[in-house]
């Protein structure tokens, strides 16, 4: 368990390079953040751990209100801390350089984290949204319908064990994409795939535009969203560009 500045207990796991990876992993330390109401447990998500961990230590967390994490969720605002504890931790155990790859929601906290707190040497958002309250798909209306209403709160809670805090952002937190400029010197990646069901092609577009260099843009054809979409040869490409930042 790690705890965050605000004191909330969060669950993770680190699971340390393989020695038959590309990189020896020496010194370089991979956070991965997951979606809205996923979990670093879920069997897509460890399958990217497992992946990852050929380029280096790998540490997966559950943000809070998440899984066996203590809070609420925030869905976006807070979990920065989260990150910081995560990214703290990886420093703690010896990982002299630590890349944040996030997926969807933890795209966005990703971005957001290494524009306001820093202290991260690559990061990488795959799939995550660009702006706030984006509703122009379904499967995004369904996630506003599960934030907003009591019983869609109760739904997360006992289908996907995620306790969503109530109430509207006060304040409004800065977006992905105006986080994005913050972010430069450090290296962005910015992944999205063009059967995204959840947020087109815009958003990661307005993520890139609002980045300063260094930073590149993958559009993914035929990829869909997030953890459960990606392709072993697609973590594959995303750890040999970490690895090529770091060399």
């Amino acid at each position: 368990m790690l705890r965050t500045e605000d004191g909330v207990r969060i669950d993770a796991a680190h699971t340390p390079p393989r020695p038959a990876g590309v990189a020896d992993g020496n010194g370089v330390g991979i956070v991965v953040a997951h979606g809205f109401t996923g979990s670093w447990r879920e069997r897509s998500a460890r399958r990217i751990v497992h992946v990852l961990s050929g380029y280096g230590g790998v540490l997966a967390f559950d943000f809070r209100g998440h899984g066996r994490s203590g809070g609420e969720t925030t869905v976006g605002d807070v979990e920065i801390l989260d990150v910081e504890a995560a990214v703290r931790h990886a420093r703690t155990i010896g990982y002299e350089k630590v890349a944040v790859v996030g997926f969807s929601m933890g795209a966005a906290v990703a971005v957001r984290h290494a524009g306001l707190l820093r202290g991260v040497d690559a990061v990488v958002a795959v799939s995550g949204p660009a702006r706030w309250y984006y509703r122009g798909t379904r499967p995004m209306r369904q996630v506003h319908w599960a934030i907003e209403q009591p019983v869609g709160r109760f739904a997360a809670r006992v289908v996907k064990r995620t306790r969503i805090r109530r109430g509207p952002w006060d304040p409004v937190p800065l977006p992905p994409y105006e986080a994005a400029a913050l972010i430069a010197p450090v290296p962005l990646l910015v992944v999205h795939g063009d059967a995204d069901t959840f947020f087109p092609l815009e958003h990661a577009h307005q993520i890139y535009a609002g980045a300063r260099e260094p930073k590149e843009l993958w559009i993914e054809p035929g990829y869909g969203h997030a953890e459960a979409a990606a392709t072993p040869d697609l973590v594959r490409r995303i750890g040999k560009w970490i690895s090529s930042n770091f060399s």
